[in-house]
């Protein structure tokens, strides 16, 4: 049985490789992006299970319009797939307050504002799945990335806390968190110009990517989401990739070992504490 999804940012990277694979096993698509134009090719191919709509996630208005619009439209979303984001390089103090501010509405509240416009339609019909791309930069940060992973490590706390709340309502939430892909998202990364002082730092990122880090491939990442999302039981969390496999466990292992070495010190503060 054919099933529909909802993707935002379609236009390149995951979304592009997900709509193309959803396609092709004979899924439906409703398909948003800031320029839809872009599945022209998709739609000469796949007709009308392929809905488009121009969509910039940062407005919320719009937003809602466009999914009213494809649950009116299409019935029933099985699956929302919250895709959209970029990244930008350079170290915090280097950032433009446009650049925090607009990363932060594509990273983090329009990911909160698409799952909360959806969850009604989705209780409405007995249920379906969220599917939010996030990142092993949920979990790890590296310098120079600081506006990124802000973004990722506010939607996984912001999933954490959502998805109890509307699981007795038949809906279930992943977080997708890939780690080095060899996609598109590397291409689009905006860089800042570096201040005299960090000009020298090599450890800040500054988006030159060493393509041999590059080693998940864009087309098993999309393949293992469509897989989960679907799954019966479907994983809170899909980490993929060796490297983000790898560096997640070490770093939560090093954040365990730092609660570990306050067991003595934290209840000192309790009010019972003499």
């Amino acid at each position: 049985m054919a099933t529909t999804w909802f993707i935002t940012g379609t236009s390149r990277g995951f979304g592009r490789e997900l709509t193309e694979q959803l396609l092709a096993r004979g899924d439906r698509v409703a398909a948003t992006a800031r320029r839809p134009e872009q599945l022209d090719d998709l739609a000469e191919v796949y007709g009308d299970r392929l809905w488009r709509r121009a969509l910039d996630v940062t407005d919320t208005a719009r937003l809602r319009q466009v999914v009213d619009a494809a649950f009116a439209e299409l019935g029933r979303i099985d699956v929302v797939v919250s895709n959209a984001g970029y990244g930008i390089m350079g170290a915090a103090e280097e950032h433009t307050d446009a650049e925090v501010e607009s990363l932060v509405a594509t990273n983090l509240t329009a990911s909160i504002h698409l799952a909360r416009a959806v969850t009604p339609h989705l209780r409405a019909q007995g249920g379906g799945r969220i599917v939010q791309v996030s990142s092993m930069g949920a979990h790890i940060t590296f310098p120079g990335f600081s506006l990124y992973h802000a973004g990722k490590w506010g939607i996984e706390g912001f999933f954490e806390a959502f998805a109890p709340e509307v699981e007795p309502f038949g809906i279930r939430t992943v977080l997708v968190e890939p780690g080095m892909i060899a996609n598109t998202f590397y291409d689009a990364v905006q860089t800042t110009d570096p201040l005299p002082a960090y000009a020298d730092r090599a450890d800040i990122a500054r988006g030159d990517m060493d393509p041999a880090n590059l080693i998940g491939d864009q087309r098993k990442v999309a393949a293992a989401m469509i897989e989960a999302a679907l799954a019966a039981e479907p994983p809170r969390r899909l980490l993929l990739g060796s490297d983000a496999y790898g560096m997640v466990r070490s770093a939560l292992a090093d954040r365990l070992a730092e609660v570990e070495a306050q067991k003595d010190l934290a209840p000192r503060t309790d009010a019972a504490h003499a």
